[in-house]
């Protein structure tokens, strides 16, 4: 299947650049300084020698065992983004964006996020360049996610708090209240967006910097198995992980690729996160995909367990898979992420995130369906230690 989209930032009638007219001189300018740069041998040199040395790249590939028996079916490996500095796989991004905030002359660098580890790995590298880093969290989740928000701050990071008298506080919030303090410092500062969303060029530079994970995978599944996987999994919220280790096997018509989306109580109810089940065509944080909004455009609030997953829109090249056929995804609710979480700390010793725990419960189902000649690579996108409250809160509800 020729999955090549329409360039200039479109994937089929997604994408683009719906942003106020302040803000387009500075999208030229980075798409300009990115294309350069990706072609520039000695930025790639410095970014590989910071995923090695310092984020501790390549991430193993393990394959989950005693997770598998009890499934009894397909094979499950687990790519460990959870075991990247930081813990999760956002700084393979945030590296990549602020090598490019520096060739750009930026100082200061601003932030959205929901579960904190976009802003940790942000404030992470802002630390190692001497940058200064302004992160904006709603303030939902700045309560459940108390340990990163005060990792951030730990950083040299200045969190900012976005409360709201209607909504959620959550990660629509902060990202709307980050595109607002763009625009009206957009001369020195330099947004790193954290997923593969928002206006072109970030969606393909995301993905550019999240490849990593595809291109390891990849090999490692080959050099473990000599053979491809049969199925990909991974959470899907703006989808950065996803399309991360999607794009290592997006040419391969044999490996099916499934995002796992965040159901919250179920489609049905109205309480979820699931653009790509329960939502439709619009735009949002300058870019065409399909949201959760009301018959007007009005963005609905949206529910998850998981504040990375708790976002009414996605990355626009899942939208394009989506209609394409190319990628599944699948709605699993907060309950079947929290056994899937459990299952795994108590049958590999291993903690995942709630939202890494989506990609885990969809996988988990898949197995059981396969034989024991199939394989699964799930993205293990990042560590749980940050969703104990959230997790514990859940099992001892009434």
């Amino acid at each position: 299947m020729n999955m090549k989209t329409q360039g200039k930032g479109r994937y089929g009638i997604y994408g683009g650049q719906y942003v106020a007219e302040t803000l387009m001189p500075a999208l030229k300018e980075l798409e300009r300084v990115y294309k350069e740069a990706i072609n520039d041998p000695s930025f790639w040199s410095e970014y590989d020698a910071i995923m090695r040395d310092y984020v501790g790249r390549p991430s193993p590939l393990y394959y989950a065992k005693r997770l598998s028996e009890d499934c009894g079916g397909a094979r499950i490996y687990l790519k460990r983004e959870d075991l990247n500095h930081t813990g999760a796989h956002k700084v393979n991004n945030t590296v990549g964006q602020i090598l490019l905030a520096r060739r750009m002359g930026k100082r200061r660098l601003i932030a959205e996020t929901g579960a904190g580890m976009h802003g940790v790995a942000t404030a992470t590298i802002a630390a190692l360049f001497g940058m200064q880093c302004d992160v904006f969290m709603g303030a939902e989740d700045v309560r459940r996610q108390a340990q990163n928000a005060a990792r951030m701050k730990m950083l040299g990071a200045n969190l900012i708090s976005v409360e709201l008298k209607h909504g959620t506080a959550t990660l629509k919030d902060a990202m709307n209240e980050a595109l607002r303090n763009w625009v009206a410092t957009v001369e020195d500062t330099f947004y790193v967006i954290g997923t593969a969303a928002g206006p072109h060029p970030y969606p393909e530079m995301v993905k550019t910097f999240q490849s990593i994970i595809g291109r390891e995978s990849r090999a490692q599944i080959l050099d473990k198995c000599g053979r491809l996987p049969t199925q990909v999994v991974a959470c899907v919220g703006g989808g950065s992980n996803a399309i991360g280790i999607f794009s290592g096997f997006m040419d391969d018509e044999g490996v099916e690729l499934y995002g796992a989306e965040a159901a919250g109580d179920g489609i049905e109810t109205g309480r979820h996160s699931a653009s790509l089940n329960g939502g439709s065509v619009g735009v949002l944080h300058g870019n065409k995909t399909y949201l959760l909004q009301d018959e007007n455009g009005q963005i609905l609030d949206t529910y998850s367990v998981s504040a990375g997953l708790d976002y009414p829109g996605v990355g626009p090249e899942h939208a394009y898979l989506r209609d394409r056929g190319r990628a599944k995804y699948v709605p699993i609710n907060d309950s079947q992420a929290v056994d899937a979480f459990m299952k795994l700390s108590r049958l590999e010793g291993i903690i995942p995130a709630l939202e890494s725990s989506h990609a885990v419960a969809l996988a988990m189902q898949n197995a059981k369906k396969m034989s024991k000649d199939d394989i699964i690579i799930v993205s293990l996108s990042g560590r749980g230690d940050k969703d104990m409250d959230s997790v514990m809160k859940f099992l001892n509800r009434a």
